[in-house]
């Protein structure tokens, strides 16, 4: 069972968070486009469970096409709307994984029993960076009228990327103290800005909190999934 979910999760994470464009976020209310989203969840599912043969995986893509229209239609904008969605996409992950536990080990790609492992802490790597941007950008937007000094464009989104891997990295590799230092390092190099100005420091406090926070609860959470899996046995060079 636990290796069907992290499966599915992979293939969802692909699905939402990789092979979505704006474009498609922006147009998933127009049929075709939602079709086409739906059709992307059809095809990571079959790819990353190795079965092309399961009615399972249409009924995963029907399921996910209905929860995007109802967030699409009925849910707030903003950060609530986007756990909302994400919890009922996790929801049907574990659903299904439960009622089709044996739906990755049936697969073509049973006999590689390191896979799950692997979809695992892609789909974390993932969950914790790109997927925390979205989150994150959503958090702030309330207050997206404060100024901040001017840098490089999209700079501030390329440093939340790489703290927020930096902190997967870490933790995964089990040296949760270096974060600390990751800490230390921004507060110096933001100084200027949180000293200055009370409400763009306050804003890049906020965001930095919810960017450490959101890459930690995905970190951990990798790690918890992947104790329940086979361990990776990664052979080590002959001496």
């Amino acid at each position: 069972m636990i290796e069907t979910f992290a499966v599915l999760l992979f293939a969802h994470v692909l699905a939402d968070f990789v092979f979505q464009t704006n474009w498609i976020a922006e147009n998933k209310l127009r049929p075709h486009v939602l079709l086409l989203h739906g059709l992307i969840v059809l095809a990571t599912a079959a790819a990353a469970t190795g079965r092309i043969d399961a009615w399972q995986i249409g009924a995963l893509a029907l399921v996910h096409i209905a929860i995007d229209w109802a967030k699409g239609t009925f849910a707030p904008d903003g950060l609530t709307g986007f756990i909302a969605d994400q919890t009922a996409h996790l929801l049907t992950l574990g659903t299904l994984s439960f009622l089709a536990p044996t739906l990755f080990a049936d697969g073509y790609w049973a006999g590689l029993t390191v896979l799950p492992a692997l979809m695992t802490i892609v789909a974390g790597a993932v969950l914790a960076t790109r997927a925390g941007g979205f989150a994150i950008g959503l958090l702030m937007q309330p207050w997206s009228d404060v100024e901040l000094p001017k840098g490089l464009i999209n700079g501030g989104k390329l440093i939340g990327l790489l703290e927020r891997g930096l902190i997967f990295l870490l933790v995964l590799v089990g040296q949760p103290v270096g974060i600390g230092f990751l800490i230390a390092a921004k507060s110096v190099l933001r100084f200027e800005t949180t000293s200055n100005d009370q409400r763009a420091g306050e804003y890049v406090i906020i965001g930095t909190l919810a960017s450490f926070g959101w890459a930690l609860l995905f970190s951990y959470a990798t790690v918890l999934l992947m104790s329940a899996l086979p361990p990776l046995e990664i052979a080590r060079p002959a001496p």
